[in-house]
């Protein structure tokens, strides 16, 4: 006999109240009795712990006919290592917190699950995996150590949305690297996390303004910071990543590679002189975006209408440096610089190589850098490093002028720390008259062998200073010097190169001082070369050098 509606009614009733019981039960049962449920539902899954003594599980590919009854042979293989436990990925409630998938992975399953879903082969698995290094060091920036190392690699929601800019841009037809390649395996990329996550400025040295691969790390980068900082119960009242451009065309590009992210809960506005300034400030009323690309007269505009709070920036890049260093932009980045409270960490995308562009560079990069480079040329390894070429009468007036350079570097400058100084000098009689009279103006000398940086950091005089000969220049760590002096100019071209391409790595204020005389006209032409090459000024005694050296030869 059929159940009439009322019954059936009544039994779905039932069911229904049964369902909200158990869920109400399970997220209020204490601590033994939620281990017991999740006991019995790994139990009906077949994952159980092998502590658990069960007969029931279920097959897997390594035991398909269930031999072993889902217990694996530890016999004869060593312990793993143990490896710091990961969150698995990552969500957005756009202006709220940040909602958790649950699980963790190691990075390695991270990665080919990722690759899977990206449909990506075997080979660029491995080859991301010998890109992405473990970190030891763990860096922090701004005062609440906004940029913290993953000492496991890039995050599975990073990676997501490296494949969400990929899958968006292709889609549209947008170009995206002449390899064709997943984002995640660029290489730059990962130099470049690797650099956030110490916690370093970074110093773009290749030539160009920001590609669409280095637009998409970076913003993929900060959501995963913006992600990881919410989860941790940080909010952010400015706008995490501040991108300034030189035009609207450039504002438009770094968008369009921003805006797959919305759906992830990342908001991008651009602000440019292309719209009214009125409607511009009606709209960043009614948002809170995470990332704001402007140009710098527009931005400065707004934020004197208090439209826009940037003082709380954690993230600043600066792309296009050639055209921001024109005209009256390096007063207004100047001034956007001052709007940012602390020490952001900040981007510097240096397509100028013209020594008056240096200047802006050191006022936007005030700590320690990290330089990344696309190529080897000499331009780009230079980059921001001073060189200033004297022509001396007299070897007495090389000596003179030497010591009152390296007098005006330690008398001008508040060091924050120890300045670095190298002599490079010829081993002949002149050598011990530069040692004792650098001894008498109160100097710490450190000669030969024992010219190491590590003995400056023990050793407790206030102005100390390197001296190595020709021979050791090859052998001799130059990245740490910001100011180097050739007192004597007898060295050939290539070593002044590699003085030069190698020296102050870790700093945007380097110097490489030169003294020559009227004997040393056959090098005035390579080196006027290596100037015009570098952007940087060639005094007209040095030109006057080269037409005596062309006079001679004839």
């Amino acid at each position: 006999m059929a159940k009439g509606e009322d019954a059936v009614r009544r039994k779905k009733s039932k069911v229904n109240r049964k369902r909200l019981q158990k869920q109400d039960s399970s997220a209020s049962v204490s601590a033994r009795v939620a281990a017991i449920i999740a006991s019995k539902k790994r139990r009906k899954s077949g994952k159980r712990r092998m502590c658990e003594g069960m007969c029931f599980s279920l097959p897997s590919p390594d035991d398909p006919f269930n031999d072993k009854l889902g217990k694996k042979d530890f016999e004869g293989k060593e312990p793993k290592k143990r490896v710091p436990r990961q969150e698995d990925g990552r969500g957005f409630v756009h202006g709220k917190g940040v909602a958790l998938r649950k699980g963790t992975q190691t990075p390695n399953t991270d990665f080919k699950d990722k690759v899977k879903s990206s449909k990506i082969s075997n080979n660029d698995l491995v080859d991301l995996e010998e890109k992405v290094q473990v970190i030891q060091n763990v860096g922090d920036h701004c005062q609440n150590g906004l940029v913290r190392e993953n000492s496991n690699g890039p995050s599975k929601f990073l990676i997501m949305c490296l494949n969400s800019i990929e899958n968006a841009l292709r889609h549209d037809g947008t170009s995206i690297s002449k390899e064709d390649q997943p984002l995640f395996v660029n290489s730059w990329g990962i130099e470049f996390w690797k650099c956030y996550s110490a916690g370093k400025d970074i110093l773009e040295t290749s030539g160009a303004s920001s590609t669409v691969e280095q637009i998409a790390w970076m913003i993929s980068i900060a959501a995963d910071t913006i992600a990881r900082k919410e989860k941790e119960g940080l909010s952010f009242a400015s706008p995490f990543l501040l991108f300034l451009v030189p035009s609207q065309e450039k504002a438009a590009k770094v968008r369009s590679v921003c805006k797959p992210l919305k759906a992830l809960g990342i908001h991008t506005v651009s602000i440019h002189p292309g719209a009214s300034l009125d409607h511009q400030i009606q709209g960043l009323k009614s948002c809170e975006p995470e990332f704001l690309v402007s140009t710098p007269e527009r931005l400065l505009e707004l934020v004197m209408f208090k439209a826009i709070d940037i003082s709380g920036v954690s993230l600043l890049v600066a792309d296009g440096l050639e055209s921001l260093s024109n005209g009256g932009n390096p007063d207004m980045m100047k001034s956007i610089r001052q709007s940012i409270s602390g020490t952001p960490l900040t981007v510097v995308f240096n397509d100028c190589f013209n020594h008056a562009s240096v200047p802006l560079v050191q006022n936007l990069l005030s700590r320690s850098i990290h330089r990344i480079s696309l190529n080897d040329t000499i331009t780009s390894l230079s980059s921001c490093i001073i060189q200033s070429v004297n022509v001396c009468a007299s070897e007495d007036e090389k000596l003179s002028k030497g010591i009152q350079i390296l007098d005006q570097a330690y008398g001008d400058k508040l060091l924050s720390q120890p300045l670095k100084v190298l002599y490079i000098l010829v081993k002949d009689s002149k050598f011990s008259e530069m040692v004792t009279a650098l001894k008498n103006k109160g100097y710490f000398i450190s000669t030969g062998s024992s010219c190491t940086i590590s003995n400056f950091k023990n050793s407790k005089m206030k102005n100390e200073v390197s001296m190595i000969n020709m021979e050791q220049i090859k052998t001799t760590d130059l990245e740490e010097y910001c100011l180097v002096i050739i007192p004597n100019f007898v060295l050939p071209i290539d070593s002044y190169v590699h003085v030069l391409t190698r020296m102050a790595r870790h700093t945007v204020n380097g110097a490489l001082h030169s003294f020559l005389t009227e004997e040393n006209a056959a090098i005035a032409e390579p080196l006027t070369d290596i100037l015009e090459q570098c952007g940087q000024a060639v005094p007209e005694a040095l030109r006057d050098l080269c037409l005596t050296s062309s006079t001679r030869e004839q």
